[in-house]
């Protein structure tokens, strides 16, 4: 009899467990049943689902409950209802797109700009900011402030190299001592703390170009011991290109950390075509076992600041009110008049630059040459007057259109937008790829496009359960119509929305509905779930 009972009590156990189990929907069998006794909060149907893993599309129906996606397959077989449905007939379903590179820190902190609209309307559901080596200086309270105000988007936090070294060596050219050294280590590990994902640089800009590798390299081990990314702008994206590519994958190796090359390009005449000797450097890299990758935006023109393209490093050294006093000192200014120039051939000439942003609006729209006609100026002394006014901002029309395909096509290339004032990239890079280069030129296919864009920029930056339509994955999911999806932006109108993205719902949230964005602010500030690796 006590056999018996010992029995019963065991079973009894045993079935609390598969319960247990089964509400958890951890058995996918009695999650369904599960599904049946419940009404789901929205339900996708009929759509052709792109599920963001690169396999072919197929016809497939999305349930979600709270933020989660709870179901994928055949909604009418499984008898599933829903409080609201959305025909996707002859629509795609995909997952919302990642942006891997943007410079939305100060509009996602901005109370007029932090739904994030340009984006969403994308469909882009997820954006990683602070790139470039620009941070906030304080990560944990930038995204306190993002979960209390609210975002539109979700937001991905970087570390940046120089706000970190500015903040120890402000903008001289010094090299840190050990102290200073020990202090940027513990910057960039309270950082990751805090829950920023990795460590960005932007070492083509100053004061952050007057570092040496080995010290980049001893800072990228604090992110990688911490599981995080290391994201670069690199020394050079021209002449230096090759050899900054080394550096990076030097920094990869040394480090052991995964490293992503930011907006990879040929930039400038003498650079074009290189673009096949880039690829091979990061294959063999990634054949030797170093995690390396990129992103790219697809566009023929990049976008910078006037003094960055134009003005050597060694000129800005101090800071602006230093860069002045060179401008106009007569001993440096011949010198500093010629190597502009030098810059100035390698971006293509005059023609090539577009001012997009400056603080006297009438120069915005105008090329460097016209403007330099105007004030019967050389096209760098016009430039010098340009920079003494204050920042301008400039798009740089000096890409190959054959390396942006070629970039495009690699499997290691995500999509970014490396957005800023002025260039259409902040409003169109993720319908443009879809239209032009799927739809238009049918340069790649539309499962390639969708997992670059979404998957795998998530698995890159190590961003946990969002890039796929899965079961149990965050519910960032986008409806888009193929033939009508499109950027409108141009250069001459930078800011005009992109059509196409029927409904954008972000953490199971609609934010766009019928096209239009209805004031949804349903975006994270998501964390880094830091995890101290031994080293």
């Amino acid at each position: 009899m006590r056999f018996v009972t010992r029995l019963s009590v065991a079973l009894l156990i045993a079935f609390a467990l598969l319960e247990f189990i089964a509400a958890a929907h951890l058995w996918p069998g009695r999650a369904q049943t599960t599904l049946r006794e419940q009404q789901l909060d929205l339900l996708i149907l009929h759509g052709k689902l792109v599920d963001g893993s690169g396999r072919k599309p197929r016809t497939a129906d999305v349930g979600i409950q709270g933020d989660r996606i709870v179901f994928v397959g055949d909604a009418r077989k499984a008898k599933l209802t829903a409080a609201r449905t959305i025909d996707a007939t002859g629509l795609v379903i995909a997952p919302g797109f990642i942006d891997p590179h943007t410079h939305t820190l100060g509009d996602l902190s901005d109370e007029k700009r932090k739904s994030n609209e340009a984006y969403l309307m994308q469909g882009v559901t997820t954006v990683v900011t602070g790139n470039d080596g620009g941070s906030a200086q304080n990560i944990g309270e930038t995204l306190s402030k993002w979960d209390q105000q609210g975002i539109g988007t979700n937001a991905v936090l970087l570390a940046g190299f120089g706000t970190i070294r500015g903040k120890v060596l402000g903008a001289t050219d010094a090299q840190p001592n050990a102290a200073q050294l020990e202090e940027m280590r513990v910057l960039v590990a309270r950082a990751m703390d805090e829950g920023a994902f990795g460590l960005s640089t932007g070492l083509y800009y100053s004061p952050q170009s007057y570092s040496k590798t080995e010290e980049v390299i001893e800072l990228s081990k604090v992110a990688a011991a911490k599981d995080g990314i290391y994201d670069t702008h690199m020394r050079s994206e021209s002449a230096g290109l090759l050899e900054a590519i080394a550096e990076t994958i030097r920094i990869g190796r040394e480090a052991k950390i995964p490293v992503h090359i930011s907006h990879i390009k040929a930039l400038g005449p003498e650079v074009w075509h290189r673009s096949t000797q880039a690829i091979k450097l990061i294959k063999q890299a990634r054949a030797e076992g170093i995690d390396a990758s990129a992103c790219q935006y697809p566009y023929t023109a990049s976008g910078t600041s006037l003094q960055a393209s134009l003005v050597p490093r060694w000129a800005e050294v101090g800071g602006r009110r230093e860069l002045l006093k060179r401008i106009d000192d007569p001993q440096i200014r011949p010198r500093l008049i010629k190597e502009m120039e030098e810059n100035l051939k390698g971006r293509g000439g005059a023609d090539s630059l577009l001012i997009a942003d400056s603080p006297n609006k009438e120069f915005v729209g105008q090329r460097l040459e016209a403007i330099a006609k105007n004030m019967n100026k050389t096209p760098v002394e016009a430039a010098l007057e340009l920079i003494k006014l204050g920042s301008s901002g400039v798009i740089s029309f000096n890409m190959n259109e054959n390396d942006v395909q070629r970039f495009m096509k690699e499997k290691f290339v995500t999509t970014c937008s490396d957005g800023s004032t002025g260039h259409p990239r902040k409003y169109g890079t993720f319908p443009r790829k879809l239209r032009e280069y799927v739809y238009n030129q049918k340069l790649i296919s539309l499962p390639f496009a969708v997992r670059n864009s979404s998957a795998l920029t998530a698995a890159t930056f190590r961003i946990p359960e969002r890039g796929l339509i899965r079961e149990g994955y965050f519910a960032d999911v986008i409806v888009f119509d193929e033939k009508t999806v499109a950027d409108r932006a141009t250069y001459e109108q930078p800011e005009l929305l992109a059509v196409g993205m029927k409904y954008v719902i972000v953490n199971g949230k609609l934010a766009v509905e019928n096209g239009a964005y209805i004031g949804a602010l349903a975006g994270r500030a998501l964390r880094k779930k830091v995890q101290n690796r031994e080293r």
